[in-house]
């Protein structure tokens, strides 16, 4: 699988830098994380809300969820609910789970968490459940003309302890590799420069003839 041709015709036509990032399959912002080895607060969740006769995409990260009380505030709206998947199908005509995380390739218009700004890169759904792109958050909202708000609220997806532990230290050992690399380079260039004899001058001595 690859990258859904409609985001991938939007994003470069808007000239946006991004990485186009092919995984297993995933069906949730949590399962995206483990996989990819990424942290929650990196992985932007999608939840279309239903705000009076509009809909709207609100954008959080993974660690956290969307507080509807706050949401209602900062759209200043009479009602706010979550919608059933049969209304995502009817309005957005799409199949249950394939939104992607880009409002404007579905008509909406999108509200994003003001702390996802604290991550510099996103990882963001494509509407596939096997590819993801991965772009800096501030291009992120820029490109979706996204309101920022405070919307979230603590109690998003956890990951255990164990995981935690185990993505330390992927990470830590991913750091040890490359200065090891520049290590056995510089060793590399010693040896070669002890290895490889420097050229031998002769000195030819001039015979002055005696005067007669």
């Amino acid at each position: 699988m690859a990258t859904p041709q409609n985001v991938k015709k939007y994003l470069d036509s808007k000239g946006i830098k991004y990485e186009e990032i092919a995984h297993k399959t995933v069906y949730t912002a949590y399962d995206a994380a483990q996989t990819l080895k990424k942290e929650l607060k990196e992985v932007a969740k999608n939840l279309l809300v239903q705000a009076d006769k509009t809909f709207v995409l609100v954008i959080v990260s993974a660690d956290k969820k969307v507080d509807l009380k706050k949401l209602k505030k900062a759209l200043k709206a009479k009602n706010v609910k979550i919608p059933g998947e049969e209304v995502m199908v009817k309005v957005l005509k799409i199949k249950p789970g394939a939104v992607s995380s880009f409002g404007k390739l579905h008509q909406l218009e999108t509200v994003v968490d003001k702390a996802l700004l604290k991550t510099k890169k996103v990882l963001l759904s494509t509407g596939s459940f096997t590819d993801s792109v991965l772009m800096k958050a501030k291009d992120f909202i820029q490109l979706e003309e996204a309101k920022l708000a405070d919307v979230a609220m603590k109690g998003g997806y956890v990951i255990p302890k164990k995981v935690k532990k185990q993505m330390k230290k992927a990470k830590a050992a991913a750091k040890k590799k490359k200065p090891a690399k520049k290590v056995v380079k510089k060793i590399a260039k010693k040896a070669v420069k002890k290895n490889t004899k420097k050229p031998v001058r002769k000195t030819v001595k001039k015979k002055v003839g005696k005067k007669r």
